[in-house]
């Protein structure tokens, strides 16, 4: 015992030397001082000089061991090769070398880049969505997992790396808890990493396009929102499906059905022997859908003796036998709506036959001109159909009641049987040669479209353009006859010795063109012909 109290004696003793021997210097220089300054915030507490010994060894700088001694977080996540400070950023350097002290209350002493800071040296990469959050999404206190850290404030470390430390659980421990199993970091839905063939019920045929939410129904559990994944039933169809049969085919749906389609029935089209009905499925009867005739029931006996039996009548009644709707078999058969039966002959027992190109006509041209098909007093004359393109620019008297079969017939219509030298203008040489519309529709002069029949004049100026500029006018109209023929535009029926000046003697010979020659009037070029007088001086000088 006396050698216990003898020690601490002297322990005590020396405390009180070196403390006097701090003051004693202090006193020797008033302007020096033994701290380089004041500590931060989170050290303030150690301020003063008997509590240098807690970061300084006597003699000796600050040393990791004396920070990991009060940082034990730190030291733990550096004994389990954790966190940053056990990468190899870290290993090998003194804590001091990135966290010194004596800078003032306001230095930061966890100085770094959050935004060049690689996050995979914490062990811990950031990918998909999680590149996008600011570092107080993920950094807060509550997501702190290591309840020794959780004690700091302001610090990064102590974060769990699993999903669930930062995420609330949406399954509610009713599937893994590691996420990372289903779901990726660029999106919680969809899920990649989900393959439903490796649970105990694969997804075949139909069943694959099938979103999720119609078999994992959504509902609310434990006041949270909850969609149910585990404990789905599944071991027989009606599980999922209503059966439409009401039991009446038993329970076992795949015995007829697959799962490729409710609609594909299994051994072919419909493995149900239709033909041991009363009605026979024929031509396109074996494709329609068994529910487009069955709409309540499969045991229920259907109507099936006509066609309007389930067809609505499609012509509304325009067709009736001694007063009733006649069926739709005596134009139409099951190999579909079209082609009607209904052939040319029998079109031909009508009131209006099928002749020429209306034997080429679609019925839908004459049948259908609006939405609904006509059949009924659609009209028996040409104009009924056709547009009269005449109107009224042809005379009555040439085109009576509108009747186009006086000229047109139904095999071509541009053959025309008019006879033309019933009217004032009888056709004479080329004109015979000519097509109407020539003369009744293109202008020789300028080529302009225009339909003229009754309006048309018969001077000849009126097609043919007047070469001579209106010299040989009499009482303002040209006749053109009184020279030229309609075989060529000769002038064969010209005679100069009608005229006051003979030619005879040495002018019998001269060529038309040495007196005759092309002169320049207001009205534009052309030859004369006619002179006021006929003085030899006027041409001979």
């Amino acid at each position: 015992m006396d050698t216990e109290k003898h020690s601490l004696r002297i322990k005590s003793l020396f405390q009180i030397v070196f403390i006097s021997a701090v003051f004693i210097f202090m006193n020797l220089s008033s302007s020096a001082q033994i701290s380089p300054g004041e500590l931060s915030k989170k050290h303030a507490y150690l301020e003063g000089i008997s509590n240098c010994t807690q970061c300084h060894s006597l003699g000796n700088k600050v040393t990791n061991e004396k920070c990991l001694k009060c940082h034990t977080e730190i030291q733990s996540l550096i004994t389990k090769k954790k966190g940053y400070h056990a990468s190899s950023d870290v290993q090998g350097k003194e804590c001091v070398s990135c966290h010194n002290e004596h800078h003032g209350r306001n230095f930061d002493l966890n100085r770094f880049d959050e935004k060049t800071f690689d996050h995979k040296k914490t062990g811990y990469a950031l990918e998909g969505t999680h590149k996008k959050l600011e570092c107080e999404a993920c950094h807060q206190k509550e997501h702190i997992a290591d309840a020794e850290i959780g004690k700091r404030e302001g610090t990064y470390l102590g974060m769990g790396t699993e999903c669930l430390s930062c995420h609330k659980d949406y399954h509610q421990k009713t599937m893994s808890p590691n996420c990372a199993e289903c779901h990726g970091q660029n999106s919680f839905k969809p899920a990649p990493g989900f393959n439903h063939n490796e649970t105990n019920y694969k997804l075949v045929g139909a069943h694959q396009r099938v979103e999720c939410i119609k078999c994992h129904n959504l509902g609310i559990k434990n006041g949270e929102k909850f969609q149910e994944f585990t404990g789905v039933k599944f071991d027989k169809c009606t599980n999922c499906h209503v059966d439409i049969h009401d039991g009446k085919f038993g329970d076992n749906c795949t015995s007829c059905h697959s799962e490729e389609s409710f609609h594909k029935i299994k051994n072919g089209v419909n493995n149900f022997d239709h033909n041991k009905t009363n009605f026979k499925l024929l031509g396109k009867h074996q494709s329609v859908d068994c529910k487009s005739c069955h709409k309540t029931s499969y045991t229920a006996s259907l109507k099936h003796d006509r066609c309007f039996d389930c067809h609505d009548d499609y012509h509304k009644g325009q067709f009736t036998e001694k007063g009733k709707v006649t069926d739709c078999d005596k134009c139409h058969n099951n190999n579909g709506f079209t082609p009607s039966l209904f052939t040319i002959d029998d079109h031909s027992k009508l009131k209006f036959k099928l002749e020429g190109s209306h034997i080429a006509t679609s019925c839908l041209e004459c049948h259908k001109k609006q939405g609904d098909w006509s059949f009924r007093k659609i009209g028996e004359q040409c104009v009924d159909c056709h547009e009269n393109v005449h109107k009224a620019t042809m005379s009555a008297e040439y085109n009576p009641n509108e009747k186009c079969e006086t000229c047109h017939n139904v095999t071509n219509w541009e053959n025309v049987t008019f006879d033309h030298n019933k009217t004032d203008f009888k056709l004479k040489g080329v004109h015979v040669q000519q097509k109407c519309r020539s003369c009744h529709y293109e202008s020789p002069k300028d080529g302009s479209k225009r339909q003229q029949f009754a309006t048309l004049s018969t001077n000849c100026v009126t097609c043919h353009e007047d070469i001579h500029l209106q010299q040989f006018d009499v009482n303002g109209k040209t006749d053109c006859e009184q020279c030229h023929e309609f075989e060529n535009w000769e002038a064969t029926k010209f005679d100069h010795n009608k005229l006051d000046f003979k030619l005879e003697k040495g002018h019998k010979d001269v060529a038309c063109a040495e007196c005759h020659k092309e002169i320049v009037t207001p009205k534009g070029n052309c030859i004369k012909y006619k002179f006021v007088d006929s003085k030899c001086i006027d041409c001979h000088k």
